[in-house]
């Protein structure tokens, strides 16, 4: 599956969870497509591909669509992830309790001085010569990388090393896999929180600058 497709899977899955908590036992495509902001029609095509039963006319079984989707999402089994670096983006990841909605659970904190760092009580610490052996022997798949720039790549070969397979980045730099090993065995989502901002300012600046073109044009 594609990210597009994935990403829309993630939201009716959030969707369907609040519906059967309000009482709802089915929902139709429209619902949804309306509520996600795309067409009735995509939602379909996106269901029939994955083989979810359902039709126009009596909708689909919420309770149907919340298990598959788990199923395929991979919530029927605990979601654990580790963070590296515990500086305020790792901490603020780790204190977030919305994620135990999703089925995503931080299970542990690593960094270079855990001493100082001051996490959520349940969620432990350790020191970065601890972090291989944790991943191993808790068969952790995932996890966060929110370290200065000059040690994030070396923290990224530790982690696929010990056995990691897809990792979020935060640190201010674009990782990359660099040798074919890493390339095949781990998938890289970099987040650049300034460059996102500053894309946001361009994408303002240019609806502003299109309406009151618009609006010289009408006089």
């Amino acid at each position: 599956m594609n990210k597009d497709i994935i990403l829309r899977l993630t939201k009716y899955k959030r969707l369907l969870y609040k519906l059967k908590a309000l009482g709802f036992e089915r929902v139709f495509s429209n619902n949804l497509g309306d509520a996600i902001g795309v067409t009735p029609a995509l939602v379909r095509k996106d269901f029939s591909t994955l083989n979810l039963p359902g039709n126009k006319r009596g909708g689909y079984n919420i309770d149907m669509l919340i298990e598959r989707l788990d199923n395929l999402l991979g919530r029927d089994q605990p979601q654990h992830v580790i963070v590296v670096g515990c500086g305020r983006i790792g901490t603020a990841l780790m204190q977030y309790s919305g994620f135990s909605t999703d089925g995503i659970e931080f299970v542990a904190g690593f960094d270079i001085r855990p001493e100082e760092v001051r996490p959520p009580s349940s969620i432990p610490v350790y020191g970065m010569e601890t972090l291989e052996e944790f991943i191993r022997e808790h068969h952790i798949r995932v996890g966060v990388i929110a370290v200065p720039d000059t040690e994030a790549s070396k923290v990224l070969t530790q982690m696929v090393e010990a056995g990691i397979r897809g990792v979020l980045n935060f640190a201010p730099v674009e990782l990359k896999c660099h040798n074919e090993e890493c390339h095949s065995n781990c998938i890289i989502h970099n987040v650049n929180i300034a460059l996102e901002i500053e894309h946001l300012f361009y994408q303002v600046n240019a609806k502003e600058a299109g309406e009151e073109e618009d609006g010289n044009c009408a006089d």
